[in-house]
């Protein structure tokens, strides 16, 4: 398994309870084969610049390993998400 980490960013305009509920989501996806090693959910933040006519963005961190299985799926997901505004997924070199 590799270390990846992954920031993406929930949509402004949805209630605290969608947001607990897309996190959850997205970390029993990466518990499924997977283990995060560090989460955190950063809270609402002000965007750089303008993403689907939203400024603002609830900001979460997650550090976990994985095998590439966990990742396509991760991916997949995010992508069809419609809470999602922006995902980055990297590997950790630390």
């Amino acid at each position: 398994m590799r270390k990846y980490e992954i920031m993406y960013i929930i949509r402004p305009d949805i209630e605290q309870e969608a947001v607990q509920a897309t996190v959850e989501k997205f970390q029993n996806i990466i518990n499924n084969g997977g283990e995060i090693t560090k989460h955190d959910v950063m809270g609402k933040r002000r965007l750089a610049y303008e993403i689907n006519k939203h400024r603002d963005g609830h900001y979460v961190l997650v550090k976990f390993n994985a095998n590439n299985t966990v990742l396509t799926e991760l991916d997949r997901v995010m992508k069809i998400s419609d809470e999602i505004i922006r995902f980055l997924i990297t590997q950790d070199v630390a």
